[in-house]
């Protein structure tokens, strides 16, 4: 096989991951769905950060955390997604749990404004963010946060302080799923485009619309058909090239 073939080979199949990972965090928002009162949070959010595996050998210990995918609003509507790797969550993450999908709902510019550094940042009160645990915000009993930690595993946050450690922007996966070398920067200022993230964008944009519950587990508000993304062909980034 000469080296230009492997070559597109391998970046063919790292496409394939990133846009199979944009489907499965489009699997996570779904679940999100069905938490009373979610839907008022992301119509007020400015921005989502969603680890769609969490691993559980880093639970509590700070080991590698997994991948995760930060979409921001441009304009009131959601933009693109932008790859980061994590390492781990602080040692308030019940170590003992299951490991599951985790999101972090960026509340405030501050908060999305941590991801346009790209390389080795955390969030936490280190950082200067006040992370609350939805549990708490749903109860009624937690203040407003830069950020709201979100858990499809029960008690994994605990009560303690909350905070993910050493999250990196991920350019390999950032430049398979656009096709070209792009800045985390240029995604969250609205520069590229991929049709495929359609599959998550509209479901995100079904959850945070007015007219959706938050409890009744179907998408609405225009996110029906939002599974058109996943049988995009190209995946290609836009023509601002």
């Amino acid at each position: 096989m000469d080296t230009s073939r492997q070559e597109s080979q391998q970046s063919g199949k790292a496409q394939a991951n990133a846009m199979q990972h944009i489907n499965d965090a489009a699997a996570v928002v779904k679940r999100m769905e069905n938490e009373p009162g979610m839907n008022k949070l992301l119509q007020q959010a400015k921005g989502v950060f969603i680890v769609p595996e969490y691993g559980r050998a880093a639970l509590g210990v700070g080991g590698s955390g997994g991948a995760g995918v930060l979409l921001a609003k441009n304009n009131g509507t959601w933009g693109n997604p932008v790859f980061y790797n994590i390492g781990g969550i602080s040692i308030g993450a019940q170590a003992g749990a299951e490991a599951g999908p985790i999101a972090m709902v960026l509340t405030n510019d501050k908060a999305v404004n941590s991801f346009r550094q790209q390389n080795n940042f955390s969030l936490s009160a280190d950082a200067g963010l006040t992370i609350v645990d939805w549990s708490k915000v749903a109860q009624g009993n937690a203040g407003t946060g830069d950020i709201v930690a979100w858990s499809g595993t029960k008690g994994l946050f605990g009560s303690a302080a909350i905070g993910v450690q050493d999250i990196r922007f991920s350019q390999d996966q950032t430049s398979a799923y656009y096709r070209r070398e792009v800045a985390a920067n240029d995604v969250i200022s609205g520069k590229v485009q991929n049709p495929h993230a359609d599959v998550l964008k509209e479901a995100l944009a079904g959850i945070s619309s007015e007219t959706s519950t938050g409890s009744s587990g179907s998408m609405r508000g225009g996110a029906s058909g939002s599974g058109q993304g996943t049988s995009s062909p190209s995946g290609s980034s836009d023509s601002n090239k």
